[in-house]
């Protein structure tokens, strides 16, 4: 489990190819406190550590995660969200993310608003009733507010500081995002199917 708080900006080194796409990915955190083995967060899709060096860990990839997520469009240089997995006791400054993408989002518009930055996302059909207004949800392994839903289009608000501490400042329309939408979301929406 995660909590949505982006605690790293990591670098993908390298790809390769070999069965399973296995990424390279260098990072800040010390290295010698991650057990092989460990969950982490790499924008959004929760990734386990097959290799450690002094400052990169090795994940393996799926062809399963690659075709439900953006972790296809991902090139070396690629600057990624990282988050460490939540320990018991850690502060849930977020909300409860799983690191289980539900589908992937598209920017379709972008305005600055001040020093901040509006961005409209397009969800796919299925997972846009999952969305509302003032809910949270995932982006890129960042949680985040909703400001207002229209359809399957959401905007969200990115303050200076997110900007600057996650990825989200060198955000583009058309780039592809992971999105996982809120647990209670997905139960109250279950709890209704049911009556």
């Amino acid at each position: 489990m995660f909590t949505g708080i982006v605690t790293d900006l990591g670098t993908v080194r390298t790809l390769d190819h070999r069965g399973d796409l296995r990424a390279r990915i260098a990072t800040s955190y010390d290295t010698a406190g991650i057990d092989m083995g460990a969950s982490i967060s790499c924008s959004g899709v929760c990734l386990t550590v097959v290799g450690l060096g002094d400052d990169w860990f090795d994940v393996d990839i799926s062809a399963e995660t690659v075709s439900k997520t953006n972790v296809g469009d991902w090139v070396e240089g690629k600057r990624i969200n990282l988050e460490r997995a939540l320990r018991v006791g850690d502060e849930l400054g977020g909300h409860i993310v799983s690191g289980h993408v539900d589908g992937v989002a598209e920017v379709v518009g972008m305005a600055d608003e001040g020093d901040s930055t509006r961005v409209t996302f397009r969800a796919p059909d299925a997972l846009a009733r999952f969305i509302a207004p003032k809910g949270s949800v995932a982006l890129n392994g960042t949680s985040l507010t909703v400001n207002e839903v229209d359809g399957c289009d959401f905007g969200i608000n990115f303050i200076p500081h997110t900007k600057s501490v996650t990825t989200w400042g060198e955000v583009a329309v058309g780039d592809r995002i992971n999105l996982e939408i809120d647990t209670l979301a997905r139960y109250v929406a279950r709890l209704q199917e049911w009556g």
